[in-house]
């Protein structure tokens, strides 16, 4: 019994190839040409790989992406035409991978290093392994009047959002610096900040590019009936550290346990910042203190 390239054809089409789009294949590279690659993949014609679609890094060469006779997995991004033939991608490959080790670097709490490469309204965008970022203006570090000047800074973060299906890709870099923080502070630390915020239950205090709260039972050993008429935003502070849950990552500040008295922090608050060092100098007793 003859086999003519009719019945090949009759077979081919019998068989279960999936070359519909978003299918990885199997493929050999034939050819190269100036503006892509003919990749064998079993199919009634060849397919075609772009040669923007060759890797995420638009610095790589065609030869040194998929050279002569290599083979790989594709993915197909456009499915057959009239002829038969579809159009690859390995970039949509790498970054599909890129977006699987996100997650996993967003549950795991990872920092890392990304470069800003723009600016827009509500705060700057940065590369991250070819994806494009972007990290909130409340979520940068001291952030300056013009984010433009940021450009081309390396910078620490951490995630907030890795979301493939939504495209988007959040970081901060201030959750990024209370990480790094709070894996080096002690119960009984004195920490030297500002006045970030001011509430109702309490104050947060800026530090190391971390925020602490100083709530208002830790303020003094004396009832305090107003939190602003003790502080104001932008003012600089000394507070020991109670307590670090880096579950939540929360850092409790007090400022109680360095009154010689209750409420000297309302009546000579000068003195005793300036002899918070010296009466921080023994955590133990502080936290003693503190237990009383």
């Amino acid at each position: 019994m003859t086999f003519s390239a009719d019945d090949f054809l009759k077979a081919l089409d019998q068989h279960d190839f999936n070359f519909d789009k978003g299918a990885v294949v199997k493929g050999k590279v034939d050819s190269h040409l100036d503006d892509g690659a003919y990749i064998d993949i079993g199919g009634k014609a060849a397919a075609f790989l772009p040669v923007r679609e060759a890797s995420v890094d638009s610095g790589v060469s065609l030869e040194t992406a998929v050279p002569l006779g290599s083979e790989r997995e594709f993915m197909i991004i456009r499915g057959q035409d009239a002829n038969g033939q579809v159009i690859l991608s390995i970039r949509q490959l790498e970054i599909k991978e890129v977006w699987a080790q996100l997650e996993q670097r967003e549950v795991n709490k990872d920092i890392v290093d990304v470069t800003v490469t723009g600016t827009n309204k509500g705060g700057v965008t940065a590369d991250v392994a070819g994806l494009r970022g972007f990290i909130p203006r409340s979520h940068l570090v001291n952030p300056p009047e013009d984010l433009s000047a940021l450009v081309g800074q390396t910078i620490s973060v951490a995630f907030l959002e890795v979301n493939q299906e939504n495209n988007k890709l959040v970081m901060s870099g201030r959750n990024a610096a209370r990480t790094a923080v709070m894996g080096q502070l002690r119960p009984g630390q004195l920490v030297d900040g500002k006045v970030g915020a001011i509430k109702p239950f309490g104050v947060f205090i800026d530090f190391d590019g971390a925020r602490g709260l100083l709530h208002v039972k830790q303020i003094s050993k004396s009832f305090v009936s107003s939190i602003g008429d003790v502080f104001e935003v932008g003012q600089a502070v000394k507070a020991v550290v109670l307590n670090i849950d880096e579950e939540r990552g929360r850092i409790s500040l007090s400022t109680k346990v360095l009154e010689k008295y209750p409420g000297e922090i309302m009546k000579e608050p000068d003195k005793l910042m300036a002899e918070a060092a010296e009466r921080a100098a023994d955590p133990s007793k502080l936290m003693a203190e503190q237990e009383d």
